[in-house]
């Protein structure tokens, strides 16, 4: 991943921090015909990441395969109006901000049912935890999830490398860092105020 050393994003705490809060990733690898991508979500335990897909996924028959895992946080368009420095010099142009996490490592296939409802009863209770009345495992008949659990195969990725890549206007003074901030923050479109969180955050971070 091309990373201007402005952009570097090294700190565990802030990768880990990415793919908790955005854990649907882009897995890419090498089968049979070329590369090939699935979209599915993680669950990382410690250096671990574990995910499940359907029995007919190509990912069921590649085990030991190498792969790359993308977790994309915010990201927007960014005016360069947003700059009081345009407004100055008109030596600005457009671009684009976000946030991104790669994962490189190796997949493995884990055909096992009492793992596999270890993880989907881990998946249900994060992602249902905001919810009134959070669904559980046990809701659904037991026959039901034994038939559910046949279906699928578990995944499993050991984090050889990670990368992070926060493209927050960090190249840009302070003044240009608040005036994205505040455009963002005006314009409101979809993700426009979590990437401003994010470049807030960014601010807040540094030491």
């Amino acid at each position: 991943m091309y990373t201007p050393k402005h952009f570097v994003e090294s700190r565990v705490e802030a990768l880990h921090g990415l793919i908790r809060a955005y854990p649907f990733a882009t897995l890419v690898t090498r089968a049979a015909d070329g590369l090939t991508a699935n979209h599915l979500p993680f669950e990382r335990v410690g250096e671990v990441l574990h995910g499940h897909v359907a029995r007919g996924n190509e990912l069921a028959r590649l085990d030991g395969a190498e792969v790359l895992l993308v977790f994309q946080g915010p990201d927007g368009y960014i005016s360069p109006n947003w700059y009081p420095s345009k407004h100055e010099t008109g030596r600005d142009v457009p671009t684009w901000n976000y946030a991104v996490v790669h994962v490189h490592g190796r997949l493995r296939v884990i055909d096992d049912a009492a793992w596999l409802r270890r993880l989907l009863e881990t998946l249900t209770d994060h992602h249902e935890a905001g919810q009134p009345q959070p669904w559980k495992i046990t809701d659904a008949p037991d026959d039901h999830i034994e038939k559910s659990l046949r279906a699928i195969v578990g995944l499993e990725v050991v984090v050889e490398r990670i990368e992070g890549k926060f493209k927050l206007s960090q190249n840009h003074p302070a003044r240009n860092r608040a005036g994205v901030i505040a455009g963002l923050r005006e314009r409101s479109g979809g993700g426009d105020a979590e990437l401003a969180a994010w470049m807030t955050q960014q601010e807040e971070s540094k030491p």
